[in-house]
């Protein structure tokens, strides 16, 4: 159960600074769960890999410009917030940069007082509870000061921001993407349900859980931060139809993942219901996943628990043999990198 077991070297060379000019033009690595095989293929051909009555799970949720740079009022030193998650009308959590100049009441200046943040609350690891004062509309306040909040390992500016967004995005929240849907198109989309595959979206707003690097030796001794979530009653309908049918459930990333073993551990059955709430759902080796059977994810950093996650889906020597070969094929890794797609198990719900 040491974090050191889940670290691999990556050159720095592939990591992804810019999304490619098509979205569907990236590398997919095919994991056969049941043979060990690594197929390498294209995203467009993804469609070749679902079947009828399948169900794929998307994350609807959309990025919203939460990184913002003002001043603090008294000393005019030059503050950098992340807002992650909202706790209640206008109090928000947030990372602050420098957190030590930052005390309770202490107020950060941005747009020359368009937008106010009062400290209210200190947290640990650079986290602040800030008060927010502004006036007019919140989104259109925060369109106008801030920016995309790319992760810290981008260093290329990003000229097109829809670009950090999925094509089906809708619900604003998120700190960050949820980028293994950057792949999809809607004319991608489109074709595959014209193949009889369901496709469901759910909604988990990416905040501090996601990308909180885990700072301990011992796994088990990480907490992850709450993010928000919402599952609708149509949506758990259909689910838990096409598993009745033997049909596949795909995930698209590892917050849908989150999402749907959330709302599964609700219920002896494992049956999905209508649900909203907050999960700290941290999934690590070993793990029974209820409901997921296959998973889409892009290739995710050393020691993270995005990388545990899929550790726990398909074993640890399997992904760090996956990523190794990935590595040897040059794909690109991380936020704007390539995919890879973990197939059902046949012996499960009869992959093809």
């Amino acid at each position: 159960m040491n974090i050191e077991d889940y670290h691999y070297h990556l050159p720095d060379e592939l990591i992804a600074q810019t999304p490619l000019s098509d979205r569907t033009s990236s590398k997919l690595m095919i994991l056969d769960q049941d043979t060990d095989e690594i197929i390498h293929d294209m995203f467009f051909n993804i469609k070749s890999y679902f079947k009828k009555g399948d169900c794929l799970v998307l994350n609807n949720s959309r990025v919203i410009p939460v990184r913002l740079f003002g001043t603090k009022k008294d000393t005019k030193a030059k503050i950098e917030i992340l807002l992650l998650h909202e706790l209640e009308d206008d109090k928000w959590e947030a990372l602050v940069k420098p957190a030590k100049r930052i005390k309770v009441g202490a107020e950060i200046i941005f747009g020359d007082g368009k937008l106010i943040a009062t400290c209210v609350e200190e947290k640990q690891e650079g986290a602040r509870i800030l008060q927010l004062k502004y006036k007019g509309l919140f989104l259109e306040v925060l369109n106008e000061l801030g920016e995309m909040p790319l992760p810290p390992y981008i260093k290329a500016q990003l000229k097109d921001e829809q670009r950090y967004q999925t094509v089906y995005a809708k619900e604003d929240g998120s700190a960050a993407a949820p980028t293994a849907g950057l792949h999809f198109t809607k004319e991608l989309l489109t074709y595959i349900k014209q193949l009889g595959v369901h496709i469901v979206y759910i909604t988990l707003h990416v905040g501090l859980g996601t990308f909180r690097p885990i700072s301990v030796e011992n796994i088990k001794e990480h907490h992850m931060h709450a993010e928000y979530y919402h599952v609708s009653k149509e949506v758990a309908a259909i689910i838990n139809k096409v598993k009745a049918n033997n049909g596949n459930i795909i995930a698209v990333g590892t917050t849908s993942t989150r999402v749907l073993e959330t709302v599964a551990g609700e219920s002896e059955s494992n049956c999905l219901t209508a649900s909203s709430g907050w999960t700290d759902i941290y999934i690590y080796p070993p793990y029974d996943f209820k409901v997921v059977d296959g998973l889409i994810t892009n290739f995710h950093l050393p020691k993270s628990t995005l990388l545990l996650l899929i550790s726990a889906f398909v074993g640890r020597e399997k992904i760090l043999g996956a990523y190794e070969e990935a590595i040897n094929h040059n794909y690109r890794f991380f936020s704007f990198g390539d995919a890879m797609f973990i197939l059902p198990k046949k012996d499960g719900n009869g992959w093809r």
